[in-house]
């Protein structure tokens, strides 16, 4: 269990790393264990906001962005999300890899 926190944070901090300052700062705020009863009504209100996505300003992205924050909380969701980001990445990254121009020979 406590592998798993360690594991999700390691990730999180790598992801954190590449955003934009304006956007790591609260990030890493809202990461913070002080910032816990202001994750958990943010992470449910993005999850709410994912479920509406049909709605404009509203979207899916919102829910993985819930569902990131309440795992910092809940030990049953940390390692789902983690595999899930693992996976998104390796996705990602083959699929930029396809779309690379391929050298003329």
């Amino acid at each position: 269990m406590i592998k798993d926190v360690h594991r999700l944070n390691r990730l999180l901090d790598r992801y954190e790393r590449r955003l934009p300052a304006g956007i790591a700062k609260p990030l890493r705020w809202l990461r913070a264990p002080s910032s816990r009863w202001v994750r958990l009504p943010a992470g449910l209100l993005l999850i709410v906001g994912g479920l509406f996505s049909i709605l404009p300003l509203l979207g899916l992205w919102m829910l993985p962005l819930g569902l990131l924050l309440l795992a910092q909380d809940l030990p049953f969701l940390r390692r789902p999300m983690r595999w899930a980001m693992i996976l998104l990445e390796r996705r990602w990254l083959r699929w930029k890899r396809r779309r690379r121009p391929q050298p003329q020979r």
